[in-house]
């Protein structure tokens, strides 16, 4: 076990131990307040190229197994704990975590001070940051180095996450809707959601058209989560316009909530730390009820939130609002069936308090169907 260093672009430094894989990495920061779900959040395409510090102290304890991933690799950058378990002890599990960490090569830091990097990240936002670990160089130059690594606003990652060909899960039972999943990064708890629900879903490729997608049939379509700057994702946003044209029930989540409210003619901004959890506070405008809810994202979408608005779609409003910060957490159009959220209602580990997201787009399903 080395030395190592968790390096921001403000030129802070952390040190502590290597964990993991070693080398140097590169990333954007961003701290993850889960108390469970750490293989979840490791496979999670969302966090591509980004840095994740774990607020909860302890992590490992219950191992990895081969059920509980989002996707087929660890997708984070580089992975920061305080304190790694040294013991793994659950029924369900079949390896440590830190054998799967440098198997499949990711640089991490133990022993670093992660409630104090949380606060300095809160205060100070997020920012780029590289960990080094078994490498002869100064402070000086850990600086530079981070320093010169890309930001986060304008990166396009989709490509790097997306399917390259669809590929279809069957629905549970008896097939009652067809959905195109557009795979932004889509986890894997998605399809598995809607097939519960007799939908055969066809997942594709993020650079599908929409003669592609009309080619299938599709009782809707869905936007997953996904890594990146909504702003890049010009193809996608035009997508989704076409499909709103052609008055194909949508659903997006995270991602592909912001992509829809750029459809919408909205702008997306950048968060100053974003939201990562499975205890984020949302409530729901209509009807009072505050969800706890699931949160990976670091951008949202400029919508207001006091009145309705108008598209070229129709009258739309904010469904949502996240109660610690006041981000639209929901959009939904009132003469379309379209609408999205910025969380994940197919959050696992987390709560399941917005599973019922996908039965309302279930329910704007069969109302097209017997329109």
């Amino acid at each position: 076990m080395s030395v190592a260093y968790l390096v921001l672009d403000d030129g802070r430094i952390f040190e502590g131990k290597s964990w993991g894989a070693t080398g140097k990495v590169f990333g954007e920061a961003v701290f993850q307040t889960g108390m469970t779900g750490y293989q979840e959040t490791l496979t999670d395409p969302s966090y591509h190229k980004q840095v994740v510090i774990m607020t909860a102290p302890h992590i490992g304890n219950t191992g990895v197994n081969d059920f509980d991933n989002e996707s087929s690799k660890i997708w984070v950058a580089g992975y920061v704990v305080r304190n790694p378990s040294t013991l793994t002890s659950n029924w369900r599990s079949q390896r440590d975590l830190e054998s799967t960490l440098i198997e499949q090569e990711i640089v991490g830091i133990q022993g670093v001070d992660t409630r104090a990097i949380t606060r300095h990240l809160r205060d100070r936002g997020s920012m780029r940051v590289g960990i080094f670990s078994n490498l002869e160089m100064s402070r000086e130059e850990m600086v530079v180095e981070v320093r010169k690594s890309p930001q986060m606003s304008g990166a396009f990652l989709v490509k790097d996450v997306s399917t390259p060909k669809t590929y279809v899960i069957p629905a549970l039972g008896a097939k009652k809707f067809v959905v195109a999943a557009i795979d932004l990064g889509i986890k894997a708890a998605t399809p598995r959601m809607l097939s519960e629900r007799g939908v055969e879903v066809h997942v594709m490729p993020f650079d599908t058209t929409l003669a592609q997608i009309q080619a299938i049939n599709p009782d809707g379509v869905f936007l997953s989560n996904g890594p990146g700057d909504p702003s890049t994702m010009t193809q996608t946003i035009e997508l989704v316009r076409g499909a709103l044209m052609a008055e194909i029930p949508i659903f997006g989540i995270c991602f592909g909530h912001q992509i829809l409210g750029r459809a919408l003619g909205f702008e997306t901004y950048k968060l100053q730390f974003g939201h990562r959890g499975i205890n984020q506070p949302v409530i729901d405008k209509n009807t009072g009820k505050v969800e706890i809810t699931a949160h990976n994202h670091g951008f949202a979408v400029n919508a207001p939130t006091d009145s309705q608005f108008t598209t070229v779609y129709g009258v739309g409003e904010v469904t949502h609002i996240c109660l610690n910060d006041g981000v639209v957490e929901g959009i939904q159009l009132l003469e379309r069936a379209a609408f999205s959220v910025q969380y994940h209602p197919e959050a696992a580990a987390g709560p399941h308090d917005a599973a019922y997201l996908f039965d309302r787009f279930i329910d704007l399903m069969a109302k097209k169907v017997s329109a």
